[in-house]
């Protein structure tokens, strides 16, 4: 896909380049997202219709941290917070402390002869693919995006360096997760489009249909690795797309967690209520940065 700049596509529309900028920003224009501080924008994107911006307040605070590289607010905070946690329950040896450090100096700091390369690297990539998805909450998600993001968390790593991997690509090898199998790799293609279909031709989505759509991923295990933080990352922007307050899944709800994508489609509440405790986590945050909600 190409892009222009604001510039050009003010020109283009014979507008502002101020108003073209100010689209960008408010989730008006699909598929903008930042460079550094420069917008970049399909081009074959359309001029928005008059009509309520398409962002909520959360995202817009976020997308005007990330522009402006502020530290100590909610865009940091959950930076380290989704990124710890949801690579510590794949098992990182990071702790909290180091995945801060890497975030806001770009070094690693105090380590052990035992900190592994791939845990540092994927701690970094994490960092890209939440800044991917807040540059592209307002965007339908597609199987494209999907794709990118878990392009994003592997690259440079050790399994980026095996040829049957596939990073970016889904599965090419049969996979099994919590011991039950998973659907084949040449069908993948077909259950993640009847998936995302689905999920999009919700005219307005609850939590409940982003819980659906986790559980439903999770059970089609798309990549050979990845799997659950991709997901959880999808749950992010779903809920950022959503206008629903976000949550990060902890590492003391992780056996809630587990058990209830396990019993869903049985026992929703099970994953419902520890995703809505989650959720209260994240307005606790909410509140004390003073962002509404």
């Amino acid at each position: 896909m190409k892009f222009i700049s604001s510039k050009q596509f003010a020109e283009k529309f014979g507008i502002n380049e101020r108003t073209a900028r100010n689209y960008c920003a408010t989730g008006k224009i699909e598929g903008a997202f930042l460079v550094g501080k420069t917008w970049s924008i399909p081009s074959d994107a359309e001029l928005p219709k008059k009509g309520k911006a398409r962002i909520s307040i959360l995202l817009g605070r976020l997308r005007e941290e990330k522009a402006s590289h502020l530290k100590g607010g909610i865009y940091h905070r959950t930076q380290i917070e989704l990124t710890y946690n949801s690579n510590h329950i794949e098992g990182s040896q990071l702790t909290k402390e180091q995945t801060r450090y890497i975030f806001e100096t770009n070094t690693l700091g105090i380590t052990t002869e035992n900190t592994r390369i791939d845990d540092i690297m994927e701690t970094v990539n994490h960092f890209r693919c939440i800044d991917y998805i807040i540059d592209h909450a307002t965007d339908k998600i597609k199987e494209e995006h999907i794709k990118q993001l878990h392009s994003i968390l592997k690259a440079n790593t050790s399994d980026s360096r095996k040829e049957w991997f596939a990073v970016g690509d889904y599965k090419r090898l049969a996979n099994e997760v919590g011991g039950k199998e998973t659907i084949s790799p040449k069908d993948v293609h077909k259950y993640m489009k009847l998936l995302l279909t689905e999920y999009n031709t919700n005219k307005q989505v609850k939590f409940d249909d982003i819980l659906n759509f986790h559980v439903q991923f999770e059970r089609i295990h798309p990549f050979q690795d990845g799997n659950g933080r991709i997901g959880r990352l999808l749950m992010f922007w779903q809920c950022l797309q959503s206008g629903i307050v976000p949550f990060i899944i902890t590492e003391d709800l992780r056996l809630y967690y587990y058990r209830g994508i396990q019993n869903w489609g049985y026992t929703n509440e099970y994953l419902c209520d520890t995703c809505l405790t989650a959720q209260d986590n994240f307005k606790a945050s909410l509140e004390y940065f003073k962002i509404k909600y």
